[in-house]
């Protein structure tokens, strides 16, 4: 026998051997893959943008399948996913808390608020606040690049005409995207039904802060007197809403003599049997 033909056999033999001790191996040392997770996972909003603490939603169905992650988890889902996915597992869902929508804490758009300096670099916020802290006046602000628009899943967010972002709350999940995307921290999650916001983050005198912006917070304590829910506080010379308390009832917005504090055209929440429509 020629010592190709002898040198082929022993490779097919060799080769036949390795392969069924693989098969032998892949049976016997095979995991099962739960069903639960493929089914959790196609009534995912399949964005994966990681608002569940999970890489991804492959991840958080495989989490929920291992019944380490709760079925409310998804929060771009909401409640429709989470019922889904209560019923796939055969478990009561787990209790939503109230939406959370993003709201941006800062009023000075171009006519409002003063530039220090002229910025012609790269078209991102991180960008601007690296080379020069930003160009508006205020450094608390908005920097009015888009980052946030950039980083929303939903379209859920837009830069204005007057250059600030805007939110649209029925398409915003509150997935916390455009958060992270923020290098001034002022975008934040708040309960859709709230309606009170102070949209200002500057913590600087009011002197300082009208030299920038007129519609920037003071911190004269007017708000706070006129709450009739101990909802509102000036601290670090600028206000903040205790939303745990908050009514909706408007009384701060009618006394800022800025025009920083917000009501938009919510439901009053009645909380503490205060019950501003009887009032």
């Amino acid at each position: 026998m020629s010592p190709l033909i002898l040198s082929l056999i022993c490779m097919g033999s060799l080769g036949l051997v390795f392969g069924l001790g693989l098969a032998l191996a892949s049976r016997k040392f095979a995991v099962e893959s739960d069903p639960h997770i493929d089914e959790i996972e196609a009534v995912l909003p399949k964005v994966n943008c990681g608002a569940c603490g999970a890489a991804g939603c492959r991840a958080f169905a495989e989490a929920v399948s291992r019944g380490e992650m709760p079925t409310n988890g998804c929060i771009p889902g909401g409640g429709a996913v989470t019922d889904r996915i209560a019923q796939i597992m055969g478990v009561a869902a787990d209790e939503m808390e109230e939406r959370k929508v993003a709201q941006v804490m800062c009023g000075g758009d171009y006519e409002h608020a003063k530039l220090r300096s002229l910025y012609d670099g790269l078209q991102d916020c991180r960008a601007a606040v690296g080379a020069s802290g930003g160009p508006k006046g205020c450094v608390y602000g908005c920097v009015r690049l888009g980052n946030c628009v950039k980083a929303c899943l939903f379209g859920a967010l837009k830069l204005s005409e007057e250059g600030l972002p805007e939110v649209d709350e029925k398409k915003c999940t509150g997935c916390n995207k455009c958060v992270e995307a923020c290098p001034k921290d002022i975008i934040e999650l708040r309960p859709v039904s709230m309606g009170v916001h102070v949209r200002c983050r500057s913590i600087e005198k009011g002197p300082q802060v009208r030299k920038w912006c007129s519609v920037g917070c003071i911190g004269c304590m007017r708000c706070e007197k006129a709450c009739p829910s101990d909802a509102i506080h000036v601290l670090n010379n600028l206000a903040g809403v205790d939303y745990s308390k908050c009514t909706n009832c408007g009384k701060c917005v009618e006394v800022c003599p800025v025009g920083c504090i917000e009501q938009q055209g919510k439901a009053i929440i009645v909380r503490n049997a205060i019950n501003t429509k009887s009032n």
